[in-house]
C-alpha cells in the first residue's frame, strides 16, 4: 500500500509539472540575456554584456543605475534563492514548505533575527549613500518581480511573488552571521560530556590551543538541564532541513611582490560553503565613468562581499572566534515568571510569535527571553529538563553596522580607507584578506572582541549571571589579530588559531593544521610565484597530516592478527604521501579506519547522540591526530565489557580489520578496486529536489571527485556507518587575481551562474569545477564586448 501511495504521489506531481508547462512555454520561464526593457527610475540607458559564461558586465554612467541594472539581472537568475534566504531568518520557511519546517521556523524565530533588523532599520540614515544604493538595488529587484516571468518553482510551491525591502536585505545578512557559528554545535556537547561522564574525560579532547600546531603570525607596521539531544540536534535539523548553505571554513593567501615572478602581488581565496543549487554567489562586473568592481553576491544583498578591481582585491575567510555563548538561568523558587539577573530578581520577557503553515491553521508560540538572549526550552521538542538555557549571541545584541561595511569595502580606494571600513564588523567573525596593486597585502581578524572573566571558559554552557553586554572591556579593533605587509612577505588563513597581539588567546572553534600547515609548506620556500603555481595550489589534494597519523596508528598494529591480504593493504597505506586522487585507494582505506576508531573510541561512553553531534563538530577534526598520537586515554576502555579494560592497540587493530572488511563487503574482496572515485561524490541539492522525481531536474551531479576533509581543495563530508563520503561542503569559488595580468585573472562556480532550471547557465560550470578548470573573470571592456554572447539594454521609462 505505501508503495502505491508512492507512485500516485509520484504521478501527482509529475502531472503538476506537465500542467505547468502546458501552459507556459519553457522560454516565458527563462531569464532573459538580450533584447530591450524598461526599468523604472534609470538617469540613462544601460547595457549589459553576458559572457559565456553569463555573468552580466554591466556598463552605465553612474553606480545608482550600474545597481539599479543589478538588482533586476541578478533577481531575474536569483529571486527563488532570494526567496528562500530571506524566509530563513524571520521564520516564513512553513508558509512554503509546510509544517515540515515548522521547527526550523521555531528556531530561527526565537534567535531574534528579525527583531534586530527591525531594529537597525528603523535607526538607518535613509539618505546615507549606502541605503540609497540599497534602495536602488531593490527598485530593480522588484521591477523584476513584478513584471519578470516567476520562476518555476513558485507555481510547484503555490507561492505568489512579493516585493523586497530593506530588511529582507538585513534578515539575509543575520542568516549568513548565524550560519558561521560553532558553539551551538559544540557547548552543550562539551558541558553534557563534562556532566555525565566527568571532566577527566575532556582532558584528551583538544579543547585548549595547542602551542605546537601552525598559528597564524600577526605582524603590524606604521604603514545545568540535560541538554543531551537539545541545542546540536535542534540546530543542525534546522539548518539541513533544505540543503541550506551553511558558511563552513575557506582558505586564502594573498603573496606580496618580492615572492612573485612578475613583481606583483597575487591573490587567492576560496571560502567554503555548503553546497547548494544553486551555488552562494552571483558574480556580475559594474562599469561607470567613477567606479568598477568585479564581485560575488549573496542573494539579495547589494554590495559584492568578494571582489576586486584594477587597484585592489579582497575576500574572506571565517574567523571562527566564539560570538554565541549558553547560560543556565536560575529561576525563583516560587514565581516562576522570574530569574536570578545580575542585578537580582528580574522578570521574564515573553515573546508572541505567529508562524503562517502552508495548508494548515496557523501556529502560534510564546518564548521567553532573559538579560542573556532567549531562553531555548519550549522552542524544539529535543530540549530536555527543567533549568532555563539562554543563548547570547553578539550579532543581535550589539549595533549592526556590517552593510555599512560591506559598502566603505567594495568603495575603498587603497589599503588605509579600505581598513578603515572593517570595525564595523561586528559578528560574524571575518579574516579579511587584501592584497593591491601597489604592492600591499593584509590581513585582518574583524570582529567584535572583548576580554571577560569567562572568555576562557566559554565552551560550556555558563552558570552564572555576567553581563556580556558589559565584559571587562571589549578590545580596539587594532588589538584584532592581523598582519600587514608582514617580513615573510606573504599572508593567509586557513580557520586555524591566530597569534595574540592583545596579550590573550582570542576563544573560538578553530579547525586543525593540517590546511594552513599545508599552505606555509607550500608558500613559503617558493620567490617565484606564478598564476599557473598558484591554480595548482588553490586545487591541492595532498594532506600532510593524514599519513602522520596513519604511522601513529601503525605502531599499535601487530602484523600477525592481520591476513596476509590485510597486510598488503596495510603495507601500501604505511607509504602513502597524503594524495586523494580519484584512483587511489588510500583515501578509502584511511576514512574507514578513522571512522571505526572514534566510533571504538568515543561511541560506548558518548551513546548514539552524542557521538553523532560529535562527528559534525570542528572539535572531532580536532581531536583525530592528538587521539591518534596518545598511549593512555580514558576513552580506550568500553564500558560495555566490565571485566576487561581495553587498551589502544586492541581499539586501533579492531578498527583496521573493521575497516577492510566493510571496504571488502561494499567493493569487492580486491583492494585495487577500492578506489576513492567510488566513495567520494558531490551532488548541488536545490530544496525542490528532495522529492525523488524532481531530483534530476533540479540537482546537479552527483560526480566523483579529487579531494578530502581538511586538504586545500577541502571537501567536507560526514562520518557515519554507511562508509560514502557524499560531499557537503567545499570551494563556493576558487578566485586567483595576479596584479601583473589583472584582466586575465581566474575564477570558477561550482555549479552555474544561473538558479533558473531553464537557464543554459545553470549547470554549465559543473563539470570544469570537479575537474579543478578556471576560466576568466573578464575585466578588458573592448574584450568583453566584443566576445560577447548577448546584449541586454534597459531604458529609462518616459514620464
Amino acid at each position: 500500500m505505501n508503495n502505491i501511495k508512492k507512485i500516485g504521489l509520484i504521478l501527482l506531481i509529475l502531472l503538476a509539472i506537465g500542467a505547468v508547462f502546458a501552459g507556459i512555454s519553457v522560454n516565458a520561464l527563462s531569464p532573459t540575456y538580450k533584447g530591450q526593457k524598461l526599468l523604472p527610475k534609470l538617469s540613462t540607458a544601460t547595457l549589459v554584456h553576458y559572457d559565456t559564461y553569463g555573468i552580466p558586465h554591466i556598463y552605465a554612467d553612474n553606480e545608482t543605475d550600474a545597481i539599479r541594472t543589478l538588482g533586476y539581472v541578478h533577481a531575474q537568475d536569483r529571486l527563488w534563492q532570494m526567496e528562500v534566504l530571506r524566509r530563513i531568518g524571520t521564520g516564513r520557511l512553513s508558509e512554503v514548505f509546510g509544517s515540515k519546517m515548522l521547527d526550523t521556523d521555531k528556531f530561527f524565530l526565537s534567535l531574534g533575527i528579525d527583531e534586530a533588523t527591525k531594529q537597525t532599520v528603523a535607526n538607518l540614515d535613509k539618505n546615507s549613500p549606502m541605503v540609497q544604493l540599497s534602495q536602488a538595488y531593490l527598485d530593480g529587484l522588484n521591477q523584476f518581480v513584478a513584471d519578470g516571468p516567476t520562476p518555476i518553482e513558485y507555481y510547484l510551491t503555490g507561492l505568489e511573488k512579493a516585493p523586497f525591502d530593506l530588511g529582507d536585505i538585513y534578515n539575509t545578512v543575520g542568516y549568513m552571521a548565524f550560519s558561521f557559528a560553532q558553539a551551538h554545535k559544540t557547548d552543550p556537547l562539551l558541558t553534557n560530556i563534562k556532566d555525565k561522564l566527568g571532566e577527566a574525560y575532556l582532558l584528551d579532547l583538544d579543547i585548549n590551543i595547542n602551542p605546537n600546531t601552525e598559528w597564524i603570525k600577526n605582524y603590524k607596521n606604521t604603514k545545568k538541564g540535560d541538554i543531551q539531544n537539545s541545542i546540536a540536534e535542534m540546530t543542525n535539523k534546522a539548518l539541513g532541513a533544505l540543503s541550506l548553505p551553511m558558511f563552513e571554513g575557506s582558505n586564502s593567501w594573498v603573496i606580496a611582490p618580492s615572492k612573485t615572478k612578475n613583481g606583483k602581488v597575487i591573490f587567492a581565496n576560496d571560502p567554503h560553503i555548503g553546497f547548494s543549487q544553486p551555488s552562494v554567489w552571483y558574480e556580475a562586473h559594474i562599469s561607470t565613468p567613477s567606479y568598477e568592481k568585479y564581485g560575488y553576491f549573496m542573494g539579495g544583498i547589494p554590495f559584492p562581499i568578494l571582489a576586486h578591481d584594477r587597484n585592489l582585491a579582497y575576500g574572506m575567510t571565517m574567523f571562527q572566534n566564539d560570538d554565541i555563548d549558553f547560560y543556565y538561568e536560575e529561576t525563583h523558587p516560587t514565581r516562576k515568571e522570574k530569574y536570578k539577573s545580575r542585578l537580582g530578581w528580574a522578570t521574564y520577557e515573553k515573546v508572541r510569535k505567529i508562524i503562517k503553515i502552508k495548508d494548515s491553521t496557523d501556529y502560534e508560540f510564546t518564548y521567553e527571553k532573559s538579560e542573556h538572549g532567549p531562553i531555548l526550552n519550549g522552542i524544539a521538542k529535543q530540549i530536555d529538563g527543567e533549568q532555563p538555557i539562554a543563548m547570547w549571541w553578539m550579532y543581535t545584541q550589539h549595533k549592526n553596522e556590517v552593510m555599512d561595511a560591506l559598502y566603505g569595502m567594495c568603495h575603498a580606494k587603497n589599503l588605509n580607507g579600505f581598513q578603515a571600513a572593517l570595525p564595523k564588523i561586528h559578528a560574524p567573525g571575518l579574516n579579511i584578506m587584501y592584497g593591491d596593486s601597489e604592492g600591499n597585502v593584509a590581513w585582518w581578524a574583524s570582529a567584535k572582541l572583548y576580554k571577560d572573566g569567562n572568555s576562557n571558559q566559554t565552551k560550556f554552557v555558563l552558570k552564572d549571571s555576567s553581563d556580556l553586554n558589559a565584559p571587562e572591556r571589549y578590545l580596539d579593533f587594532s588589538e584584532n589579530p592581523q598582519a600587514i605587509n608582514p617580513p615573510w612577505n606573504y599572508v593567509y588563513s586557513a580557520n586555524n588559531q591566530p597569534d595574540s597581539i592583545a596579550g590573550m588567546i582570542y576563544p573560538g572553534y578553530y579547525l586543525p593544521e593540517n590546511r594552513a600547515k599545508r599552505i606555509v609548506d607550500l608558500l613559503e620556500p617558493k620567490d617565484d610565484w606564478r598564476m599557473e603555481d598558484v591554480k595548482e595550489m588553490i586545487t591541492d589534494v595532498v594532506s600532510p597530516i593524514n599519513p602522520k597519523i596513519v604511522k601513529e596508528l601503525n605502531k599499535f598494529v601487530s602484523a600477525k592478527e592481520l591476513s596476509d591480504s590485510q597486510r598488503v593493504v596495510l603495507d601500501k597505506l604505511s607509504t602513502w604521501k597524503g594524495e586523494n586522487n580519484l584512483d587511489n585507494i588510500e583515501p578509502a582505506v584511511y576514512h574507514r579506519w578513522i571512522y571505526f576508531f572514534l566510533k571504538n573510541t568515543f561511541a560506548d561512553e558518548l551513546g548514539e547522540d552524542m557521538f553523532q553531534q560529535f562527528l559534525a563538530t570542528h572539535l572531532l577534526k580536532r581531536t583525530i591526530a592528538p587521539m591518534a598520537a596518545k598511549s593512555e586515554s580514558v576513552w580506550w576502555d568500553d564500558i560495555n565489557t566490565k571485566d576487561n579494560i581495553e587498551t589502544k592497540a586492541q581499539i586501533v587493530i579492531t578498527s583496521l580489520i573493521e575497516a577492510l572488511q566493510s571496504l571488502e563487503n561494499d567493493l569487492g574482496a580486491d583492494p585495487n578496486q577500492w578506489t576513492w572515485d567510488k566513495l567520494h561524490t558531490l551532488e548541488h541539492p536545490h530544496p525542490i529536489g528532495q522529492v525523488a522525481a524532481l531530483r534530476p531536474f533540479f540537482n546537479v551531479g552527483p560526480y566523483p571527485i579529487q579531494g578530502t576533509r581538511e586538504v586545500i581543495n577541502n571537501l567536507a563530508f560526514n562520518y557515519d556507518d554507511t562508509g560514502m563520503y557524499a560531499v557537503t561542503a567545499g570551494p563556493s569559488t576558487r578566485r586567483i587575481i595576479d596584479f601583473s595580468d589583472i584582466e586575465n585573472s581566474m575564477s570558477i562556480l561550482p555549479t552555474g551562474q544561473s538558479g533558473n532550471p531553464f537557464s543554459e547557465h545553470y549547470d554549465d560550470q559543473a563539470e570544469m569545477y570537479v575537474k579543478g578548470e578556471f576560466r576568466k573573470m573578464m575585466m578588458n571592456e573592448k574584450e568583453i564586448k566584443d566576445t560577447s554572447k548577448s546584449l541586454l539594454t534597459f531604458k529609462p521609462t518616459q514620464d
